[in-house]
């Protein structure tokens, strides 16, 4: 059991099956403890893992302190198809078919169907970003919020920061999760590249300085702003201790969100 980030209430955490793209899949269900009748908002989080590997269980001291200390959230943390099961675009499927489902089964969730928010780490914060824009193609389910830590938003690996730190694991990741070189510039595999940004929702950005992600983060959190997008930036000035950025740095991220839920 993980060590509470912020002293609130206590946090329950069951599982349950959700739909997918293509079938059913398992997910945490994060609400506080007493468990209200209905909560006012629900944020649909995606793990990280470069894509390829299951971490949901590395954002969970994240999503505990966040419900800990904001009870009148729900959090939904999902597993979605990995790469090696499905490559591009069966996750970002996976990934607005668990909202198009968080919305039907509100009452069941306990959920009041009124502010839903999506987030992620690293691939994570990849699909959840698609998820927003899919969402906005498609016509619903609405969001209110984004919630983007390290993400993962470049496919070309093009940035200074990439090129400077070229981590293995990002080219092996997007080799994997996109093996037709042609899928590498749309915008549901690379975000940072739609041009269709003007109506989304408000979003938290969290980079960290010396990350090979942090210039495609602050790119996109600009690009959001030229459009009229509400858009914290925030970068952390110490390097995460985990695989992919949900464990480490947490009070720092955990203040940054506490702060974009209130306001947004």
């Amino acid at each position: 059991m993980n060590a509470p980030l912020h002293k609130g209430h206590d946090v329950a955490a069951r599982e349950v099956l959700v739909q997918g793209g293509a079938a059913m899949l398992p997910a945490y269900l994060y609400s506080a403890l007493p468990t209200a009748a209905r909560h006012h908002t629900l944020l649909v989080f995606f793990h990280g893992g470069g894509f390829a590997a299951d971490r949901l269980h590395q954002a969970d001291a994240l999503l505990r302190a966040l419900v800990s200390g904001n009870p009148g959230t729900l959090i939904l943390a999902p597993r979605y198809t990995l790469a090696a099961a499905g490559a591009f675009p069966a996750a970002i499927e996976d990934a607005h078919a668990v909202l198009l489902w968080a919305k039907a089964e509100r009452a069941a969730i306990g959920w009041n169907g009124k502010r839903l928010l999506v987030g992620g780490v690293e691939a994570g914060a990849n699909l959840a970003t698609v998820a927003n824009l899919m969402a906005h193609d498609r016509r619903g389910p609405a969001i209110a919020g984004q919630i983007l830590i390290t993400p993962m938003l470049d496919a070309s690996l093009s940035s200074t920061s990439m090129r400077v730190g070229m981590p293995h694991h990002c080219e092996t990741a997007y080799r994997c999760y996109l093996p037709q070189a042609a899928d590498r510039m749309h915008p549901y595999a690379s975000p940072l590249q739609s041009s269709r940004l003007r109506h989304l929702a408000p979003a938290l950005i969290v980079s960290v300085e010396g990350d090979p992600l942090r210039d495609e983060a602050e790119q996109y959190a600009a690009r959001l702003e030229a459009s009229g997008v509400a858009t914290v930036t925030r970068r952390l000035s110490r390097m995460t201790s985990g695989d992919d950025g949900a464990d480490a740095a947490l009070p720092d991220v955990l203040e940054a969100a506490n702060a974009f839920l209130a306001r947004f």
